[in-house]
């Protein structure tokens, strides 16, 4: 009788008991997997927080993140968070910037070492504010022989998609609508070793790998003016 009892009494406590400890050890899990607490939609920081150190950036990338070419300070609009997020973090670590004869990469690196921006989360609610920003496609400043860009962007479609959309999984930016000055200074500092010569920076060093399919600057200006005919 008193097995029977104790039986029927655990029955009847076991099921909300192990109910509750799942959703505890879910919650736990969430929490290990999430390091942000106040993690936007999309897995990143707070923009209302994210808001306050923008200003820092306005001077050079806009007030509203549109870029701005005099200060050779591309747009942030239209990157997905994990790009801006690692960009900022090659930033800060030097794997990013700290080349010889990349003066802005220099002054960006230095600029990603304010104490604000060092403070555990910063970037990532840095980020989340930039993803609240209306993007709009960059001003073309350039032109270049486009239907020869064309068969150059073959190579880069596996990565940037073959609508320059980019590939977030590839850790491949988008590159239609981007400032085209910006595209083809990028392609100028990984052909000259200026950008993934960090063996951190994984896939600066693949950029710097499939730079071998544009062995020139006009190549480098064709592959840009094709870019600048695919929709944002």
């Amino acid at each position: 009788m008193k097995g029977t009892l104790t039986q029927a009494l655990g029955q009847a406590i076991s099921k909300p008991v192990i109910a509750a400890t799942a959703a505890a050890l879910i919650g736990i899990l969430y929490l290990a997997y999430v390091p942000n607490a106040r993690a936007s939609a999309d897995g990143y920081g707070d923009s209302g927080a994210g808001a306050k150190l923008y200003p820092a950036c306005t001077s050079c990338h806009g007030a509203k993140g549109q870029g701005n070419v005099g200060m050779a300070a591309p747009k942030l609009t239209g990157l997905p968070s994990s790009y801006l997020l690692k960009q900022m973090q090659n930033f800060q670590s030097g794997a990013r910037g700290m080349a010889a004869g990349d003066s802005k990469g220099r002054q960006m690196a230095a600029m990603s070492k304010s104490p604000r921006l060092m403070r555990d989360g910063a970037l990532e609610d840095l980020v989340a504010y930039i993803q609240s920003l209306p993007d709009e496609p960059a001003a073309q400043t350039m032109a270049g022989d486009a239907q020869r860009g064309k068969g150059l962007y073959n190579s880069c479609a596996s990565c940037h998609g073959a609508s320059g959309q980019g590939i977030e999984g590839m850790g491949a930016p988008p590159l239609a609508g981007q400032s085209d000055w910006y595209l083809l200074a990028q392609l100028q500092h990984f052909a000259k070793g200026r950008r993934g010569y960090e063996p951190q920076d994984y896939r600066g060093q693949q950029m710097q790998g499939a730079m071998s399919v544009l062995r020139s600057p006009d190549d480098y200006q064709a592959v840009v003016a094709y870019i600048n005919t695919l929709g944002p």
